[in-house]
């Protein structure tokens, strides 16, 4: 079911710092702040020839992030995104594998425009999974 790596997710406290970072230090191809309110989150995309890098930052004091970043207050891993071919297929497999899926169940649209759905990091030893559709 799935399929190659899209991205890992790093929370940030300060994206345009985390932005200069990877761009002005480590060299890396790093793209433009885009706000997804329906994810409480502004994200940048640093692109790497095998997969991609996401940097969150919270949009807002309600953003999920902001409460991550009150447990991890430099920043750190948040999630890590899988690619699959059909998001209702894979939904409907881990909720018949007894996973939980946040939210109510429905995929919504991620940063590139495709569905959704993020798994209970309880659910995976304590890692949030996002699959994303292709």
């Amino acid at each position: 079911m799935l399929g190659r790596v899209n991205h890992v997710a790093i929370a940030v406290p300060d994206l345009a710092a985390a932005t200069a970072a990877y761009r002005d230090t480590l060299g890396a191809v790093v793209s433009a702040a885009e706000a997804l309110p329906e994810h409480g989150v502004t994200v940048v995309f640093v692109e790497l020839p095998n997969t991609k890098v996401e940097l969150l930052e919270p949009l807002g004091p309600q953003s999920p992030i902001a409460a991550f970043l009150e447990k991890n207050p430099s920043g750190g891993m948040h999630h890590i995104c899988y690619e699959v071919s059909d998001i209702i297929a894979a939904r409907d497999q881990m909720l018949a594998a007894g996973a939980r899926v946040l939210g109510n169940g429905e995929p919504k649209t991620g940063a590139h425009g495709k569905p959704v759905l993020f798994l209970h990091p309880k659910d995976f030893f304590g890692t949030l999974i996002e699959l994303e559709q292709v």
